[in-house]
């Protein structure tokens, strides 16, 4: 009786482990198939853009914040 129990959960475990495992693989073939890899690609551009205009935007600020300490010494 302890043997088939053990079999039997040692079956359950390995078909468990297997299923969860070619779910995983197949998840991981979708995310890197070329048109995923594109849409991600495209993603992170966009978002390195905004980042980029937005950087650009508080420079200016500043700048101009600096410019309107430094102009009342100058004059």
């Amino acid at each position: 009786m302890r043997r088939l129990f053990w079999l039997g959960l040692g079956l359950g475990t390995g078909t468990t482990i297997g299923l969860l495992g070619a779910r995983w693989v197949r998840r991981q073939t979708r995310a890197l198939a070329p048109s995923n890899l594109a849409g991600q690609a495209a993603a992170t551009a966009r978002d390195m853009g905004s980042l980029l205009q937005e950087a650009a935007l508080e420079f200016r600020r500043g700048m101009e914040e600096r410019e309107a300490e430094l102009r009342p010494l100058l004059d």
